[in-house]
């Protein structure tokens, strides 16, 4: 192995985090294994389709995917009804990078800081809207989160990607908006929205003026998404370290690791057995926001 070309699937169109991630370890994966390595967008559903693109692939070590926080939400999100059964189908590889999400405002908008934010929530229930790229992702957990911990009331726009829910952020449609930092770090230092916290524990490189949301005095807010590798259940275990530890070594390269640091992600690399754990925990943690905040499948 490998004797064939490697297909990676991305459950995401093109350009996005998802497929950002992938495209890094792709050129380092054809260097270090000596075959070709097709990035396969198969977007749609949440993820749904090209997650069981994976799932129902022969386990032969031709064919990976790469997923994202949504992965692990869509087991409660959609529970009874995934055409694939993640814990008997499905197998990780590696945890490949953390990106903790932004958190942003309108320019226009009554508050710079978190907490002024909250105050300003607690004071007027239900004048915050805050957009997501859609019903159950990462940006519209981790603000149901949020609004969990502080006892607030928000109203939630969904949208059908980052794209459209920043465009109305900027336009004063909506107030509040999570994302990766990748796609509002440009926008930030534009000018054209202000950034107003980070839900990880630690600050970002790229942004070391954004203060964490711990910092502001939210004792244990933290949302993320993340990109990680799986397999279909059953490929050989020495095909799935050996593809672990190459995308490790990608991952940690100082080359990688510039790239990941100016996309606000943080690099991890882990063995098979790390990202299955890691993978357990996000799929409660997120399972527990979708069933207090009663959020349902679109």
């Amino acid at each position: 192995w490998p004797n064939r070309p490697i297909r990676i699937v991305v459950p995401y169109t093109p350009g996005g985090f998802t497929d950002q991630m992938a495209r890094l370890v792709q050129l380092g994966l054809q260097q270090r294994l000596g075959q070709s390595v097709v990035i396969d967008n198969r977007p749609g559903a949440n993820s749904l389709i090209g997650v069981d693109a994976v799932a129902k692939a022969p386990p032969d070590g031709s064919t990976f995917g790469v997923v994202i926080a949504a992965y692990a939400a869509n087991t409660s999100l959609y529970a009874g009804k995934l055409p694939y059964d993640p814990r008997k189908d499905l197998m990780g590889v590696s945890l490949m990078g953390v990106s903790p999400l932004l958190a942003a405002v309108n320019n226009d908008a009554p508050f710079k800081t978190g907490r002024e934010l909250i105050d300003y929530a607690r004071a007027n229930p239900g004048k915050i809207s805050f957009g997501s790229s859609g019903n159950g992702s990462a940006a519209h957990l981790t603000t149901e989160l949020w609004k969990a911990l502080t006892k607030t009331y928000m109203v939630h726009v969904p949208y059908r990607g980052a794209v459209p829910a920043l465009t109305d952020l900027m336009g004063g449609q909506i107030q509040l908006f999570f994302d990766a930092p990748t796609g509002l770090i440009n926008q930030a230092r534009a000018g054209k929205i202000r950034l107003i916290g980070v839900a990880g524990e630690q600050r970002l490189p790229a942004l070391p003026d954004v203060p964490t949301f711990i910092e502001q005095g939210f004792a244990g807010f933290t949302g993320s998404t993340w990109a990680g590798m799986l397999a279909p259940a059953g490929t050989p275990p020495g095909v799935v370290q050996r593809m672990a530890d190459e995308v490790a070594r990608i991952i940690k390269s100082d080359e990688t690791r510039a790239k990941l640091d100016a996309m606000g992600t943080f690099p991890a690399g882990s063995t098979p057995q790390e990202f299955d754990a890691f993978i357990t925990a996000e799929t409660t943690k997120w399972g527990q926001v979708i069933q207090t905040a009663g959020v349902k499948a679109e």
